[in-house]
């Protein structure tokens, strides 16, 4: 019976990560252009092969150029939310030695980029033991080996399971699985020694989950490391509430061991349920390795978690915002580019007739494309020489685009040049630019105080 509490525990933490998929798909492509790499999206080319865009334009003679313009809006929200709201908050002196211990300034910084680049940022809030010392311990967790059942609520009070995906060395998952157990240790290392790859797999197929996009969640992908599931659920018991009169004392004890106890005088038992948070750490084999009640005083998991927007459980973040405009300006900008070296090197024409003895067509395009190259000729009696026909960039209106998507991208992202601290015309007031900043700062009032609101939820378990 245990056990098919278990699969199906483990069955349902699997189909919550499965229902992050899209959301993992999203966040990496955000990232991608965040960080410069904005030409790999796929895209159909005119043989109708699917392609990157970096292909595409690269087998049509341009050199794609990227100007990253999203990153610097994400570092500027990040640079004055830390200004503004991290580093100037006072820190409570209860935890004042929490916050320098963690460097919460450092995390949140990292977790408030990590907020605009995927729409979502988590934290755990556990504890770990220096010198003898057990400490509260804050760590930013990765939104790929995350997972939570779907929600609707924006203060994730509709959560019922929730847990993380780790790669742990031997020694570090021993220590959190064994509890000071010998013969529990001898026995989780040996799950992980004894063709741990090949039952991984064998276990996903008895329970339907062996397609090829699961694999990141049986298979670690990092050499050396063991794959371990941690899994928290929100579960409800049958408990017997005893109250005696005589020494006021109240005592929960579960249903079962109170129903066939005699009566005592004094003593009043009444029957409830109680929801509590169950951890159970699992192999990827299908195997327990650990579970138990949740041991903090607010008596439930250690994960902080905030998504935005969280419309109808969909996210959508602020760096998927800018990505069209974005990509338009490296196309404009490339093609630019190109239009300038087509006119600067214009079109040779070269006779049939003149063509020298030995040489090809191919031959003439390496001489002509490349600086200070000699290029022969055979003149006959009526012929024409080669010649080169180039001509003046027309203005076709790229630069007037290009200064249309970076406004557009100022006023889609609400980042505009003031808050950016861009110079302005030498005829506008400081009032003026002031005032600019603060409206542009109000645009971003909406993202800072969601941040807000989960840095307060994430300082309430710190205690």
């Amino acid at each position: 019976m245990q056990q098919d509490v278990n699969t199906a525990v483990l069955g349902a933490a699997f189909n919550a990560w499965m229902a992050g998929a899209s959301l993992r798909k999203s966040r990496l492509r955000n990232k991608r252009f965040t960080y410069g790499d904005q030409w790999g999206d796929l895209s159909v080319d005119a043989q109708g092969n699917v392609v990157t865009d970096y292909e595409r334009y690269a087998a049509n003679g341009s050199a794609p150029v990227t100007n990253n313009l999203i990153r610097s809006l994400v570092r500027t929200i990040v640079g004055h939310y830390r200004a503004q709201y991290i580093e100037a908050e006072p820190v409570n002196k209860n935890l004042e030695k929490i916050a320098a211990y963690n460097e919460l300034g450092e995390l949140d910084s990292r977790a408030m980029e990590e907020f605009l680049v995927s729409g979502c940022c988590v934290q755990r809030v556990d504890e770990d033991v220096v010198s003898g010392e057990r400490q509260v311990a804050v760590h930013n967790v990765n939104p790929n080996k995350f997972f939570v059942n779907a929600m609707t609520d924006v203060r994730s009070w509709d959560c019922e399971i929730v847990g993380q995906l780790h790669d742990l060395s031997v020694a570090r998952l021993l220590q959190r699985v064994a509890r000071g157990s010998r013969r529990k240790a001898q026995w989780v290392r040996r799950l992980y020694t004894e063709n741990a790859v090949e039952r991984a797999s064998a276990y996903a197929q008895t329970i339907g989950a062996d397609t090829q996009s699961a694999a990141d969640f049986w298979h670690s992908a990092e050499p050396g490391k063991c794959r371990a599931i941690e899994v928290w659920t929100l579960e409800s018991r049958e408990v017997a509430i005893s109250h005696n009169r005589a020494t006021a004392q109240l005592a929960v004890e579960p249903a079962a061991t109170v129903r066939h106890r005699k009566p005592e005088a004094g003593v009043d038992v009444h029957w409830d349920i109680v929801t509590t948070w169950h951890c159970r750490w699992f192999s990827p084999m299908g195997d327990l390795l650990a579970e138990w009640d949740s041991p903090y005083g607010h008596r439930r998991h250690p994960f902080v978690m905030k998504f935005y927007p969280l419309t109808d459980g969909e996210v959508h973040s602020f760096v998927e915002g800018v990505i069209d405009q974005q990509k338009h300006v490296n196309r404009m900008i490339t093609m630019l580019d190109q239009i300038m070296a087509s006119c600067a090197k214009g079109v040779l024409l070269y006779p049939e007739t003149a063509l020298p003895d030995g040489f090809t067509w191919a031959d003439v395009r390496q001489v002509w494309s490349s600086t200070g190259g000699i290029l022969p000729y055979s003149p006959h009696m009526g012929s024409e020489k080669p010649e080169q026909i180039s001509a003046n960039a027309t203005n076709v209106g790229g630069y007037e685009m290009i200064k249309l998507q970076m406004q557009m991208l100022e006023d889609v992202s609400g980042v505009s040049g003031a808050l950016q601290g861009k110079a302005t015309a030498g005829n506008n007031s400081a009032g003026l630019y002031n005032a600019q900043a603060e409206n542009a700062n109000m645009a971003m009032t909406d993202i800072y105080g969601t941040f807000t609101a989960f840095r307060r939820q994430r300082n309430a378990l710190l205690g």
